[in-house]
């Protein structure tokens, strides 16, 4: 039931990427764009939808800051993927964007799909202008220099460190890299109806350590295939991981521990958080 619903939001968002992107101008830039926004799980799109209904905002006004985060998290897997950055050929099971166009152009639609991203959440249909600008900057913050590029930062340092990270470092490392675009998307839902976000920050902030454990689990014993990249290169590259650093059995423990911690600040909401809830045990089950 889950999947069904998480399939029907991501529909909806290719949808909307589909109207947006294709009135573009049709250049290597823009097919790029379209390119690395197509696939993936959609589920930090989801997770704006989801809240947004949480708090009766409608799917009108939610869809701009929906598509506006996926857009966001392509930009961020574009240049992640990158020779000067994780240098990934294969993402989705196709070829990263760099390889298909060239390395230009995938900095260049990487650029574009992150101010894709806040024209996209400050549109005129998300709402008072109030709550476009609270979604902009809040955005900022989770996606810059304070998140996700914070944790990128955190993670190339990382590979010439002198000494190997701790729990505590990579817990860091994570909540920004990974968490930080979860957070956002989960507290989206109350900023478009002017609510308190705490109980869903809190429930994001769990959830987004526990879909990171999940990626490394997956890593370590998942199917190629089925992930649509290459597998096992952190321990290639000597890289600490929750898994290195916790072994399996604890890794796993940590992120069921994490996925009920996350549940349980949304038992406030009674029985409409139940989707919210069912997504925290999705990040921990999914193959890819």
């Amino acid at each position: 039931m889950f999947r069904e619903k998480l399939a029907q939001d991501a529909a909806r968002i290719q949808d909307q990427f589909d109207l947006v992107l294709g009135a573009l101008d049709d250049l290597d830039v823009t097919r790029a764009m379209a390119y690395a926004t197509e696939g993936g799980k959609r589920l930090r799109g989801f997770l704006v939808l989801e809240s947004a209904r949480l708090h009766g905002v409608d799917e009108d006004c939610a869809i701009w800051p929906a598509v506006g985060i996926e857009a966001l998290h392509a930009y961020s897997l574009v240049h992640d993927d990158l020779p000067c950055m994780d240098d990934d050929d294969l993402r989705r099971g196709r070829p990263t964007v760099h390889i298909k166009w060239d390395e230009g152009t995938a900095v260049l639609a990487g650029d574009a799909l992150q101010t894709l991203a806040f024209e996209l959440c400050t549109r005129p249909e998300v709402g008072e202008a109030e709550v476009r600008a609270e979604l902009a900057l809040t955005l900022a913050k989770a996606s810059g220099a304070q998140g996700m590029v914070q944790g990128q930062a955190l993670d190339i340092a990382a590979e010439t460190a002198a000494t190997p990270l701790t729990l505590d470092d990579i817990t860091r490392l994570q909540a920004g890299k990974t968490g930080a675009l979860f957070e956002w998307s989960a507290c989206a839902g109350a900023r478009l109806a002017q609510a308190d976000p705490e109980p869903l920050r809190q429930y994001a902030q769990a959830l987004g350590l526990a879909f990171q454990i999940a990626d490394d689990i997956l890593d370590v014993e998942g199917d190629a295939e089925k992930a649509g990249k290459r597998l096992q290169k952190d321990a290639g590259a000597g890289k600490a991981t929750f898994v290195s650093l916790l072994g399996l059995d604890a890794a796993k423990a940590r992120a069921v521990e994490l996925v009920e911690r996350g549940c349980a600040a949304l038992d406030g909401y009674g029985a409409s958080a139940e989707t919210l809830k069912d997504a925290a045990r999705f990040v921990i089950a999914r193959d890819s």
